[in-house]
């Protein structure tokens, strides 16, 4: 159930003296964590991942997770208290449809996001029954495995425009000095058809790309670039959906001026996929 959104009276809380890093992230495949047998392949991911609290410093008062798994009409911000599981995954051990990640979800935050994003005049709604989905859950159980830190899900918007989803960004981006973590969760190469060896060249040269475009572009070069990352080697063929890059675009919204740091890369994952993680901060 979806509820249209207007601009509430809603005070920021307050600030904490220094401003959290943005994150976007390479989520990996289905539920993974939960997946001994996937451990080998995941390694290097989930160490990644797993140092992130070590990074950033503190424990965040929330986090606000930008899916690649959830897209919608109009920006949708998860509003229920207690969010369940979505297995939006298949062909998964039996098992892997019974976990569960048991944090909480914030309908302040969740409010406090709304009333941003409206006061920047996006269109946003409120969803009470959205639970989990995988890209959420499965970095989630890597970075706190505890679940003692709650997480709102923002949805992407359909139709998958770089500018609206980079301003969605900065709109967001004063939620970094009220100690809420932003994490934007996709993967920087997504195309199912193409995994294995036969992938490496195109994941390589877009993933090269990428790597030049976060860091060794000026921020304003950076941006325009993502806006017109179809123009990029390989692009199509790295993304030929991007549903999993555009959370990058939120990322960088959210830390427009700042310096990227690559805090993840493969050259061989899943057999040969060129692959990157990255952390915006001052």
């Amino acid at each position: 159930m979806t509820t249209t959104v207007t601009a509430p009276a809603v005070s920021p809380a307050p600030a904490h003296p220094q401003r959290l890093p943005v994150y976007f992230i390479s989520h990996g495949g289905g539920p993974w964590p939960w997946m001994p047998q996937m451990a080998p392949a995941y390694a290097n991911l989930a160490t990644s991942l797993a140092d992130m609290p070590r990074q950033i410093g503190r424990t965040p008062k929330a986090v606000l997770m930008v899916s690649a798994h959830w897209e919608e009409p109009t920006f949708t911000v998860q509003a229920t208290p207690q969010p369940g599981m979505i297995y939006d995954y298949g062909g998964f051990p039996p098992e892997t449809y019974q976990i569960h990640y048991r944090s909480h979800g914030s309908p302040a935050l969740a409010q406090r996001v709304a009333g941003l994003l409206a006061q920047a005049g996006i269109a946003v709604e409120a969803d009470a029954e959205r639970g989990y989905d995988h890209g959420m859950f499965s970095p989630m159980r890597a970075i706190y495995p505890e679940a003692n830190v709650p997480v709102v899900q923002l949805s992407l918007r359909r139709g998958l425009d770089p500018a609206e989803h980079l301003a969605l960004g900065r709109a967001l981006a004063a939620l970094r000095d009220e100690d809420v973590l932003i994490i934007a969760s996709g993967l920087s190469y997504h195309n199912l058809r193409a995994f294995g060896p036969q992938a490496h060249a195109p994941a390589k040269a877009f993933d090269d790309w990428l790597a030049d475009t976060m860091l060794q572009a000026t921020p304003a070069e950076r941006t325009q670039r993502l806006i017109d990352w179809e123009a990029a080697p390989a692009a199509r063929l790295a993304h030929p959906r991007e549903e999993h890059l555009l959370p990058l675009m939120v990322a960088v919204g959210a830390a427009e001026g700042d310096q990227a740091v690559r805090v993840y890369h493969e050259d061989a994952f899943m057999g040969g996929l060129a692959v990157s993680s990255y952390r915006l901060d001052a």
